[in-house]
Formats: C-alpha cells, sequence, structure tokens
C-alpha cells in the first residue's frame, strides 16, 4: 500500500508542477507579452537647449519598452544612432515645450517617434512599444 500511495502523490505533485507551465505556454501561443522589457538608454541626457542667450539644460533618464528580447538586441545595437537623434531633439526645445505636462508629452511622443523612426530605417521595423521619461530635470 505505501509504494501505491507514494506513486499516486507523485503523479499528483507532477500534475501540479506541470499546471503552471501549460498556461505560460498557451499565453505565448496567443501573443500576448508574458512579461515587459525596459531597455535604459544609460548615461543619463544632458543637453543645452533654447538658442542663443543664457544657458539652460535639459537632464533626462530615459527607458524604452520593446515587445521582444530580439528588438532589445536591435534598441542596444543602435543605441549611439537612437542617443544622437534624442540629443538633436531635446536641443531643439524652447522653455514653452518644457514648462507644461503637455509640452513634455508630445516632447515624449516625439521621441518615441524619433527612435520608431530610426529601427525602421535600419532594421525595417521597430518593435518599440513606448518610452518613458524616468527622470526630467530643466535648469534655466
Amino acid at each position: 500500500m505505501t509504494f501505491l500511495y507514494r506513486l499516486i502523490m507523485s503523479l499528483i505533485i507532477l500534475w501540479v508542477a506541470s499546471t503552471p507551465i501549460a498556461f505560460a505556454e498557451e499565453e505565448a501561443a496567443e501573443g500576448e507579452p508574458i512579461a515587459a522589457i525596459y531597455i535604459p538608454i544609460k548615461p543619463s541626457f544632458v543637453v543645452n537647449y533654447g538658442g542663443p542667450g543664457k544657458l539652460r539644460y535639459i537632464k533626462a533618464d530615459i527607458s524604452v519598452r520593446v515587445k521582444d528580447s530580439a528588438t532589445a538586441n536591435q534598441v542596444r545595437h543602435h543605441l549611439p544612432y537612437l542617443r544622437n537623434n534624442i540629443v538633436l531633439l531635446l536641443s531643439k526645445q524652447t522653455n514653452d515645450a518644457v514648462d507644461t505636462q503637455a509640452g513634455k508629452e508630445l516632447l515624449r511622443q516625439a521621441a518615441l517617434e524619433e527612435v520608431h523612426a530610426v529601427l525602421e530605417e535600419q532594421e525595417g521595423s521597430s518593435g518599440v512599444v513606448d518610452l518613458y521619461f524616468d527622470n526630467f530635470i530643466v535648469q534655466r
């Protein structure tokens, strides 16, 4: 009886242990992402903006969310090109653009469009889902 009891318990444990794996495989098969992948773009961006006159600075920490690890590798590979375009975008800003929440949101969307444009130009498609400002400091 002890052997039969152990066999039944072993089968139950195997069944319970395999159930979450089956659900994870079903989610992956449906195309839903299992977990988000965030790529921080380091080091921080520190640029002067606003044209001639008094020097003004923006310091921004940026992360991008990607749909899969292949896109994460593409972002890492093209990081110098991405950083260049984001620096140029940040340096074109005016006081009006960085003063309001709406202006910062437009800047975030413009930076996301720059990232999409670079990846589509270089890779043919962009798997970047979104772009976030982790930190955004303006000094006038």
